[in-house]
């Protein structure tokens, strides 16, 4: 049993190691350095650029999640504030800010550049993640994509699906993709759909209630 239990302890007790080194003690980033953070992230990384199945022998891994909520409000309302970033700020513990490096609309999508701050807990200290990103607003379509990329070198790729199911009500669906090291992917993963399952609800209630 005991061999069991740190089998299992290992894989969490690493990655929150490997978020320690990579992260910094909560503080707050001025936004010409968030922005600077922003083009770099994006000129290295390439963030939007979905990895193809990588082998671990790559070091890397990627693992797909589905979730999805029905909220009882018209499809068009929900898509407004559903894809409005900043409607996300209070929706769960990490998220502390947005702050938008540029916004446009080319073609009928609008792109969104942005850095979400978000303070997370690591072994019981509060630790500062800064999340870069870009959304591809496509409002006809009734769709938005999010390439995010954050420390040390995670991924994640969003498509967020609006579905109208009549009298009112609307189906939301978020196709996730996750790409990290094989040390961090199921830390990755767990976290990342328990914050998104989080989101959901909170605007869920927001916006049935009429806050939203």
């Amino acid at each position: 049993m005991t061999k069991l239990l740190r089998l299992l302890v290992a894989p969490l007790s690493a990655a929150a190691l490997l978020l320690t080194m990579f992260s910094t003690p909560a503080r707050a980033d001025t936004d010409p350095v968030l922005a600077a953070q922003w083009q770099v992230a994006w000129d290295t990384y390439r963030f939007y650029e979905c990895l193809t199945a990588p082998l671990p022998i790559t070091g890397r891994s990627q693992a797909k999640r589905d979730i999805s909520i029905e909220i009882d409000a018209p499809v068009e309302h929900v898509f407004d504030a559903y894809s409005n970033i900043n409607n996300h700020l209070g929706m769960h513990s990490f998220l502390k800010r947005v702050v938008t490096h540029a916004d446009w609309t080319d073609a009928g999508t609008r792109y969104v550049n942005f850095t979400a701050v978000e303070d997370i807990p690591v072994a019981g200290l509060p630790v500062t993640s800064n999340t870069h990103a870009q959304q591809r607003i496509h409002r006809d379509d009734l769709y938005y994509e999010t390439d995010t990329w954050t420390l040390p070198n995670v991924v994640t790729h969003q498509k967020i699906v609006f579905e109208d199911l009549g009298d009112g009500r609307t189906r939301v669906t978020e196709h996730l993709t996750f790409e990290a090291s094989v040390l961090l992917i199921d830390f990755t993963v767990t976290n990342g759909v328990s914050s998104h399952q989080a989101t959901q609800a909170g605007l869920k209630a927001a916006i049935e209630s009429g806050e939203l």
